[in-house]
């Protein structure tokens, strides 16, 4: 299995993943024309993606997806609830939170998360024997999310905000407290205490996501991460809005113990 984070933060996000003849994409935030232009990047056809899964419904994640499912007919996989506010897709099929499907080669067990959307969820994708755990926008570390990021082989995971950051930004009282609640972001201490607590020898690969632009760095999440850890060999590295992050081979990439953006 392999991935890529086309895109990731406040603005749009959409990861890319491929393994045994299937690629599927989580969220499509980026417009239709970059969410091409970036696969091409990577040497992926946009007409070889068999689906779209949803997260939830902001605008974020799902910026593109009305026009890019529709020009490739890409099935959208969305939970009832999320598919009703969401725009029109091509070919929607409902998935219900908590239970398994399969889209091709790949299998998706879903779990709810806390988030200030209608039905926000989680993955935690299969395929072969490897496991990707994939979960953004989440206000606190549930139990079900701490389930379902133990025993995977390389993990997705929000780390949008330096506290201390947050507290001196220029938004709106209202915004940071939106942002620091439990519907709201993962912050970079609690990012790096989950990855501490299911650590273990199997965990090969850590993409921290969803930084935002205006409360944090990629060296202040990679930091959290690095401090909390000490030394490790995860291949540890930070996404961004800019530029997609390399595909990524679980299990097979050297520990990147520098600091640095995907490429």
């Amino acid at each position: 299995m392999r991935f890529s984070l086309l895109s990731s933060g406040s603005k749009a996000n959409c990861t890319v993943i491929d393994s045994a003849g299937t690629r599927l994409l989580v969220d499509c935030g980026l417009s239709a024309r970059e969410t091409e232009r970036r696969l091409l990047l990577l040497g992926i056809d946009p007409a070889t993606i068999s689906g779209i899964v949803i997260s939830h419904e902001h605008g974020d994640h799902i910026g593109g997806l009305s026009l890019f499912s529709r020009r490739y007919k890409v099935p959208v996989y969305a939970t009832k609830r999320t598919s009703e506010v969401h725009p029109e897709a091509y070919a929607v099929e409902h998935f219900t939170c908590g239970r398994s499907f399969s889209i091709g080669a790949l299998d998706l067990n879903t779990f709810a998360v806390t988030h200030d959307a209608v039905d926000p969820v989680g993955f935690v994708i299969e395929s072969e024997g490897i496991k990707l755990c994939h979960v953004t926008d989440l206000g606190c570390l549930t139990p079900a999310v701490r389930t379902a990021a133990r025993g995977v082989h390389a993990l997705v995971i929000e780390s949008n905000h330096d506290l201390e950051m947050l507290k001196y930004s220029d938004y709106p009282w209202e915004l940071k407290q939106r942002i620091a609640s439990s519907h709201g972001h993962l912050s970079n201490h609690d990012c790096a205490a989950l990855i501490s607590s299911i650590l273990h020898s199997d965990l090969s690969t850590v993409v921290l996501a969803h930084l935002s632009e205006n409360c944090n760095t990629p060296d202040l999440a990679l930091g959290s991460v690095v401090g909390e850890l000490g030394e490790s060999d995860l291949h540890l590295e930070a996404a961004s809005v800019a530029n997609p992050t390399a595909m990524i081979e679980i299990g097979e990439l050297p520990p990147l113990r520098q600091f640095g953006c995907g490429a």
